[in-house]
């Protein structure tokens, strides 16, 4: 039954709704390191919790359309960093300067225009006062290196209270691990306390690692189960442009398989691990990203909004209502 897994989902019915709530982003892995790890990247989009600094959550105003939030590597010794919408995809602060299409050159100009003007204490300039190499620039414009996938629960007042002070109770300090700590597992902590034991690891296709892939899996199939979570489910498009295109997104052992790099080898020297690695992925790790799926609407996401009802009273109607509209089959695209 695992391979033949149906998940239903929700779109809007012409556009993917604007307010997520909370969405787990699966970004596409992109580059050279995408080629030799291609897991690619992951986030979650809060759409009531915003930030008074990169580390220190508070809840939204009136207006403001939240932050995502992620593990990075080797960025200002923090474990988790929260970085406005806009910022985040864009590297810009508002609506009127996304450029239509952009390359190398200019898209670096806009990333670091954004640390200077909002990351400096963070990141600072380098001896001779330049941007700084580094991880940091994963931190904006990440719509101009990668298609993301988005998929969003509904949340409570409660529980964004809840989170932002869990969130800003704990200590954050670096300790990102590839193995145990990475940026799947730092969103698959965020989702579980939204939505408890929601997402888990996959300890066969993934040899133990959380990886992208299988969190949007787990949440997926929990939503399955859930009907009263109401998942829906979004892309936001790869910015046109020059820079390479992003590549498909794989789990530990659809990326072992697709390699023959690795896969050849192994299948010399060890048949039988490597029947075992596809044994796995068909049993265990086949989840297909829906291509079709509806597009992000950017401009409502960040349009002026009333600001979500406080804990204490109800909350405010959604601005959108969602309409069950399509399936994703949990196969082979």
């Amino acid at each position: 039954m695992r391979n033949q897994l149906w998940v239903l989902v929700f779109v809007a019915a012409a556009l993917a709704p604007a307010y997520a709530d909370a969405a787990f982003l699966l970004e596409e892995p992109y580059g050279k390191m995408g080629t030799f790890e291609p897991m690619g990247h992951a986030a979650v989009y809060l759409t009531h919790v915003c930030a008074s600094s990169p580390t220190r959550l508070r809840p939204c105003k009136p207006g403001e359309p939240g932050v995502v939030i992620s593990r990075y590597h080797r960025v200002g010794g923090d474990d988790w960093i929260a970085i406005p919408l806009l910022g985040y995809l864009y590297a810009v602060d508002t609506l009127q300067k996304i450029p239509a299409s952009a390359d190398a050159d200019s898209v670096a100009e806009l990333r670091d225009a954004y640390r200077r003007a909002h990351f400096l204490a963070l990141i600072p300039n380098d001896a001779d006062g330049h941007e700084p190499p580094g991880d940091w620039t994963q931190l904006v414009g990440s719509a101009y290196d990668r298609k993301l996938y988005g998929f969003q629960i509904e949340t409570s007042p409660e529980q964004d209270t809840a989170f932002i002070r869990w969130m800003n109770r704990r200590k954050n300090k670096a300790h990102f691990n590839l193995f145990v700590a990475n940026c799947a597992d730092f969103s698959r902590n965020v989702l579980n306390f939204y939505a408890p034991h929601a997402v888990h690891r996959n300890y066969f296709a993934d040899a133990g690692m959380t990886t992208p892939k299988q969190v949007a899996k787990s949440l997926a199939s929990y939503a399955k189960h859930h009907p009263t979570l109401e998942m829906s489910c979004f892309q936001i498009p790869q910015v046109p442009g020059s820079i390479p295109r992003s590549r498909h997104v794989d789990d530990v052992a659809e990326g072992l398989l697709k390699s023959k790099k690795y896969v050849i080898p192994l299948a010399v020297v060890t048949p039988p691990v490597a029947g075992g690695v596809a044994l796995l992925y068909l049993t265990e790790g086949r989840f297909s990203l829906k291509q079709n799926t509806g597009v992000f609407d950017i401009a409502r996401a960040v349009h002026p909004q009333p600001a979500r009802a406080e804990a204490s009273t109800v909350a405010l109607p959604k601005p959108a209502t969602l309409t069950p509209v399509v399936a994703l089959k949990a196969q082979d695209r």
